[in-house]
């Protein structure tokens, strides 16, 4: 088997397991809540420091945000965190040595707010890389985010840096992101502005 023939099997596979966790983006989650698309980013403050703690059933995970770099993806992220989006929802994909994957109020990987957010890309997938999920280019070739669901890099994935928006990165909590498995629950997302 040539080396880029496994490359190409690899990446296919990887590929899919982000996409397929966005399978259904204009599709209303089970939450009773009403979220929508937000038109313009937030009015962020030059100076301050945008984070997000991720409170999580084996401890908190805690992601400096990109606002000046993805701001739309930022304001979504905030949005949905501050009005109680992720609260109780689960991590619905672990993959070790890849990725930790959750946002999705169904839970199976076909949730999510009922609308998904521009591309922003331009950040590298580093270790502990924060990050949209996304539907595959076929269904989607403006390569449009996840309205909902986000991963989270155990490990740095530079052959994804061009194809998913990466929107904060984590600076707390590096020990937590690896004893995540599956079903483990996403407990509330507190933003900080410092």
């Amino acid at each position: 088997m040539s080396k880029t023939f496994f490359r190409a099997c690899i990446y296919g596979s990887i590929f899919a397991i982000l996409s397929i966790g966005a399978n259904a983006q204009t599709t209303t989650g089970e939450k009773n809540m009403s979220f929508s698309e937000p038109k313009t980013p937030f009015a962020f403050e030059k100076g301050k420091t945008y984070e997000a703690i991720i409170h999580t059933s084996k401890g908190d995970i805690t992601c400096v945000l990109y606002p000046e770099k993805a701001p739309m993806s930022v304001t979504n992220f905030m949005q949905l965190a501050q009005g109680g989006f992720y609260n109780g929802l689960l991590f619905h994909r672990v993959v070790p040595g890849f990725v930790i994957q959750g946002g999705d109020p169904k839970g199976n990987g076909t949730g999510g707010p009922g609308y998904t957010v521009p591309a922003e890309i331009g950040l590298k997938h580093e270790k502990g890389a924060l990050a949209w999920a996304r539907l595959p280019d076929q269904a989607n070739p403006q390569k449009r985010s996840s309205g909902s669901q986000f991963y989270i890099a155990i490990e740095k994935i530079p052959y994804l840096d061009g194809e998913y928006t990466v929107f904060g990165q984590t600076v707390a909590g590096m020990d937590v992101i690896p004893k995540i498995a599956q079903g483990d629950t996403i407990k509330s997302i507190e933003i900080v502005i410092k």
